[in-house]
């Protein structure tokens, strides 16, 4: 158990005169949740394609379960299931042939192979959708149909790849629940999302990469620690003025949203407000969350 379910290893890779990723030295452990976070363009799919035997870094070293990305690449793949952004388009086969032909990649077949198969159309909601011709799927069944994919061969390491992008409220609320199944069932899986408050509650440790570096990789509430700030939003009326205006990052329907270091306290800031003439009517304390550590870490968005 020693061994981390991914690793990377000085990694980098370059295309022309861009380098997509500058030597990510990265161990995922077995059986986490992981959260790979990063900008649009920071690198995180290189990284996924580069793992999945895709790309071929420029230099550096992968591996999957101990085995080698490259030489043992064969090894690697089984251990590996990915699900991409890009959503399927298959009009040739139904989805329970393209599960089928799926399996045969991997030399699976027989009547166990089929039971799981028919266990995967189930928990994923396709059963019905057995038969249809892919093409013929809406975008959250086609979602479905991917996760299905990247399981047949009962991988131990499963990437979701940005999973519930352009996905329904129900649909992502089950694809959740399915995860953590698959994730206690000691299953490692790594994800990549902008929505940050599902990285939030689903992973218990994340890296964040920003122009092919690796800026942290810390345990969830130790990141979230590292910020230095917390909000105080105060509804009320009238109008801040003098020392407290400077502090107003945001105004509200109703009130404002205030910046004040982690462990300031209240006293202060409720003074300045009614000197201010502030009648106050609510109050509250927002807490860093993720988005605010990944902006001030990515020192974009601020």
């Amino acid at each position: 158990m020693s061994t981390p379910a991914v690793e990377f290893q000085s990694v980098a890779k370059r295309y022309g005169d861009l380098w997509a990723l500058k030597g990510i030295d990265l161990a995922i452990p077995r059986g986490s949740f992981y959260g790979l976070l990063g900008h649009n363009g920071a690198g995180k799919s290189t990284l996924i394609n580069a793992m999945a035997g895709l790309v071929i870094p420029t230099r550096g070293r992968i591996c999957v379960m101990g085995h080698d990305v490259q030489r043992d690449y064969r090894a690697s793949r089984r251990a590996l299931g990915v699900v991409p952004q890009e959503l399927i388009d298959e009009p040739f086969f139904s989805v329970r042939e393209l599960l089928e032909l799926q399996s045969g990649y991997f030399g699976l077949h027989g009547r166990r192979q089929r039971a799981w198969l028919d266990e995967l159309l189930e928990r994923l909601s396709l059963t019905d959708k057995a038969d249809v011709k892919t093409n013929q799927l809406s975008g959250g069944m086609k979602r479905r149909l991917l996760i299905a994919l990247a399981l047949v061969h009962h991988p131990e390491v499963l990437v979701l790849d940005e999973p519930t992008a352009g996905v329904d409220v129900a649909l992502r609320r089950s694809l959740w629940a399915f995860a953590r199944e698959l994730h206690a069932g000691g299953m490692t899986i790594i994800l990549t999302t902008h929505y940050l408050e599902e990285a939030e509650s689903l992973c218990d440790r994340i890296a964040i990469i920003h122009r092919g570096e690796l800026v942290v990789e810390a345990d969830k509430a130790e990141l979230l620690a590292r910020s230095p700030w917390k909000h105080v939003e105060i509804i009320g009326r009238g109008e801040p003025s003098g020392a407290l205006a400077g502090q107003v990052c945001e105004r509200l329907a109703e009130g404002w949203r205030f910046r004040l270091p982690r462990e300031a306290g209240l006293g202060t800031l409720l003074d300045q407000a009614r000197a201010c003439g502030i009648e106050i009517e609510d109050l509250r304390v927002i807490e860093p969350d993720l988005e605010q550590v990944f902006l001030s870490l990515t020192e974009e968005g601020a």
